[in-house]
């Protein structure tokens, strides 16, 4: 298995994957093609075995108004052949090894039980718009006190979401 920068030549893989690793729900490919459709800065690794992407994730920025305060991580996602073997974790770790991601802060949406593993720990703030009471919303090296509401960027709005 070899962790790799996602390319151009793998979105078509990727965007599989993504329909895979969330089958009901278009919302992961079609957040991960806005972002590559609107030319976004986007942190994105992939998990390669034997010529197939097995596992995706992608950071991206998160924001104080118009600052940029971290980058939030999403998605995350494993084949699901392939789960619960630590493949996540495994690209989980080494993305938060990578330069451009360890000088951050990072939020993320998700299973507290998961990611506390990695050392995010609950925030009380920012507030996630999508987490009001902050219940799965988790951050890593947060120095924020200030009460505001976190930005995403606009691909993450409910109306970039396929019917």
């Amino acid at each position: 298995m070899k962790i790799r920068k996602l390319t151009s030549e793998n979105y078509a893989k990727t965007y599989a994957l993504l329909r895979q690793a969330f089958p009901g729900s278009t919302f992961e490919v079609q957040l991960v093609e806005n972002f590559h459709n609107n030319g976004k800065a986007v942190h994105e690794w992939v998990c390669i075995h034997t010529n197939k992407i097995i596992a995706y994730v992608a950071f991206s920025n998160a924001y104080n108004g118009t600052d940029v305060c971290g980058l939030h991580l999403a998605p995350l996602a494993v084949k699901q052949e392939f789960r619960k073997r630590g493949i996540g974790e495994e690209l989980l770790r080494f993305t938060l090894r990578q330069d451009v991601i360890k000088l951050n802060t990072i939020f993320v949406l998700g299973d507290p039980r998961f990611y506390q593993k990695f050392g995010f720990e609950p925030c009380d703030t920012p507030i996630c718009p999508f987490d009001k009471k902050n219940e799965h919303f988790l951050s890593i090296r947060n120095n924020t006190d200030s009460k505001f509401t976190v930005g995403y960027e606009p691909e993450f709005n409910l109306s970039h979401r396929l019917p």
